[in-house]
């Protein structure tokens, strides 16, 4: 269910001599606990902890010395320290704060030893109490399943074997989008992958669906920190999946009553915990890439499939030729940035887009790309290269000549004026390829500096 890359950077770390305890972080049963028993063939000895479990648990309050902890640990699961190479997995940790300081133990005392840890971030989040030693410890950040893992777990080989082509073949075209239009409506939770796999059924997800929902609001009610502060996370969970693709203001979120500073708390709660993105726009074409937080965010989901689902816009979804007809072509915009964000190199990067906000000539561009220091507009649209206005404004003043179009057609590079009559090149994308954007722009990446 996952991709080569990300056991590859777990295969990594592994060979690290300055390898730390590693954290892995993700919303909930996004895989974590899977993507860890996946990697544990590669060691002599696999144990593995639930901090959920009393046995495990008290194993961290009776011993606070990390030598008897670890010959503890040992012992408790019929393991050998000596001459083997081993895995200790630490899930849901954040259930024991003594675990978490003992994470610096960990790496000082016994460097030998390969520690992961995971948990459900959403509940660490209300507790001032728990913190990450810092400097002692690294972070993976695990996402819902790629495209590109998701036709590796659902065996359409040859139909992967094209996609990582660059480009594609144009007679392929229909075939890849057919499944990324199924990949789309389903989402990338693994446990919906699986089910979808072995039934071949829509109809059987949506019990899933909802349990995952349940999960997310079982998380508030066992840690909100206040009741008040529960009701209000509640109701965001609730509520954003009516407001995912728009730009959004805090006060009043979701047609309620509450203020802006007690929304704002919850959905960055929220966005910790990897549930959403709040994405804030550029208002320069140049470098530094620096959102401006004084304006409205636009809000994403993690998930495109539950999205759907409590949309209620899935059967619209089955059949479609092009998502930008669905959704007033939100969902084509929202799986596009799934994408890209699932592309990204580095957590600290902000997925992000631009505006130009003026009483005479606003506009708005869906998608903003970093790429070998230049800001690259995207914009996910269908029809002619010459409706897309906001994407010429943008390049009307960017300082280069590179301009990306995702849509349901095939790969095309075309030359295209700006209303002034500057002159770029407008790269055209199928969407199914978000994730490969970095790639197509090496192969075009003779960008020319105008400024």
């Amino acid at each position: 269910m996952f991709s080569r890359s990300l056991l590859s950077t777990l295969s990594y770390w592994k060979q690290k001599a300055d390898r730390k305890p590693l954290i892995l972080r993700g919303a909930r049963q996004v895989g974590k606990t899977t993507l860890v028993q996946l990697f544990s063939t590669q060691f002599d000895q696999f144990i593995s902890l639930n901090l959920d479990k009393d046995n495990d648990k008290k194993l961290f309050r009776k011993f606070e010395d990390i030598h008897e902890l670890v010959q503890a640990i040992f012992l408790e699961n019929n393991c050998t320290y000596t001459g083997r190479s081993t895995l200790i997995f630490i899930d849901e940790i954040q259930e024991e704060d003594s675990a978490i300081k003992q994470l610096r133990y960990f790496m000082e005392d016994y460097p030998d030893l390969f520690i992961i840890a995971a948990g459900s971030l959403l509940e660490s989040l209300f507790s001032h109490k728990i913190s990450f030693p810092v400097g002692r410890v690294e972070y993976l950040i695990v996402r819902p399943v790629s495209f590109e893992e998701y036709l590796s777990a659902t065996e359409e080989e040859k139909a992967l074997e094209i996609f990582l082509q660059i480009p594609s073949p144009d007679f392929a075209n229909h075939r890849i989008l057919k499944l990324f239009h199924q990949y789309t409506l389903i989402g990338g939770m693994p446990g919906v992958i699986q089910n979808y796999v072995n039934h071949k059924d829509y109809s059987l997800l949506g019990t899933i669906y909802e349990s995952l929902l349940l999960s997310y609001l079982d998380d508030v009610e066992k840690y909100g920190r206040n009741q008040n502060l529960q009701q209000i996370v509640r109701h965001c969970i609730r509520a954003v999946f009516a407001e995912v693709g728009n730009r959004i203001r805090f006060k009043g979120f979701g047609n309620s009553a509450y203020k802006s500073r007690e929304v704002g708390e919850s959905l960055r709660a929220m966005e910790k915990a990897m549930l959403i993105h709040l994405m804030y726009p550029l208002t320069d074409v140049r470098l530094p890439c620096l959102p401006d937080l004084k304006k409205s965010p636009r809000l994403q989901f993690f998930d495109t499939g539950l999205l759907n689902y409590f949309t209620g816009i899935q059967k619209e979804i089955i059949g479609t030729a092009n998502l930008n007809d669905i959704y007033s072509g939100k969902v084509a915009e929202h799986i596009v940035g799934q994408e890209i964000r699932y592309s990204m190199s580095s957590s600290l990067q902000p997925l992000t887009f631009w505006v130009r906000e003026k009483k005479t000539s606003s506009a708005e561009v869906d998608f903003v790309y970093l790429f070998e220091g230049q800001l690259i507009p995207i914009e996910v649209k269908s029809g002619s290269s010459g409706k897309l206005r906001s994407l010429h404004q943008y390049m009307e003043s960017a300082p280069h000549d590179i301009a990306i179009r995702l849509y349901a057609g095939t790969f095309r590079e075309d030359e295209t004026r700006t209303p002034s009559g500057r002159t770029f090149r407008l790269i055209s994308i199928p969407y199914f390829h978000a994730s490969r954007i970095g790639l197509y722009l090496q192969k075009v990446s003779n960008i020319k500096k105008t400024m």
